[in-house]
């Protein structure tokens, strides 16, 4: 197939990788800035371009994965091309495209990117949305040239897939923030708790989190939570982010198995 992306950043970065490496071509990259479409573009041998007035017409897709405020007036500009388009949003609905177009779909990779890190796109969950059945069926075809997990979600069930994805994800690495901030302020490395990070999500690889629940919350241990919020005494913002978040682990065990 023939896929012009439009936007650099790193979901279009993995995207473009992605498509490049199954045999599809990538025949231009679209971004505001023309350093960053260069750089894409070089490593994906398309065409660069920075405005949306260059666009080769002798495409099949149009992959618009750019900020969801910016996803619309790009649709509106694409759409006298007359050519399939999707997003790549967990947040956008799809009307964000259809009010422009009437051929359109959801290309949703369920991930965390950064342009400098490689994964195998072949494990990333990709979820696919479209306006009628037979965008549906070529978008999963193309799905299945990139990834072994393709998954069919309707706007609705994509957004509480992203919300789940920002409490498993962004939420998590944020603590990964608090916790190297705590260890630095007394002269600790965050390597000491690297092993404990991995091992935690590895167990969430083959069991349920609410099952392999650790720590003092879930052993109702009140004198080592006690000591723990005496050490953020000066920082009221942790503080309750820590009750919050013990709370919360109590009251799914109470939900769980009882009151003990």
């Amino acid at each position: 197939m023939r896929i012009t992306i439009i936007g650099s950043g790193n979901v279009a970065t993995h995207l473009a990788a992605a498509f490049k490496n199954a045999g599809h071509r990538i025949v231009q990259v679209y971004s505001r800035d023309a350093q960053n479409a260069a750089l894409l573009a070089y490593h994906v041998k398309a065409e660069p371009i920075n405005d949306l007035a260059q666009i080769d017409t002798e495409t099949d897709l149009f992959v618009i994965s750019i900020k969801d405020d910016a996803i619309g007036p790009v649709a509106e500009q694409l759409a006298k091309y007359d050519k399939l388009m999707v997003h790549t949003s967990g947040a956008t609905h799809i009307f964000a495209l259809q009010a422009y177009a009437e051929q359109v779909g959801v290309f949703y990779p369920l991930q965390t990117f950064s342009k400098t890190r490689e994964l195998n796109f072949s494990e990333v969950p990709l979820c696919i949305e479209a306006a009628t059945e037979a965008i549906a069926k070529q978008l999963t075809q193309l799905a299945q040239t990139i990834s072994n997990h393709v998954y069919q979600a309707d706007s609705a069930q994509r957004k509480i897939l992203h919300l789940a994805a920002v409490f498993a994800c962004n939420f998590p690495n944020y603590l990964y923030n608090v916790a190297q901030q705590l260890l630095a302020g007394h002269q600790l490395d965050f390597n000491l708790i690297r092993p404990l990070i991995l091992e935690t999500a590895l167990k969430a690889q083959s069991s349920l989190p609410a099952s392999v629940q650790t720590g003092p919350a879930i052993r109702r241990d009140e004198i080592t939570m006690h000591d723990h919020l005496r050490l953020l005494e000066n920082q009221a913002d942790l503080q309750a982010l820590y009750h919050l978040l013990s709370q919360g682990i109590i009251k799914m065990d109470i939900d769980l198995h009882g009151d003990k």
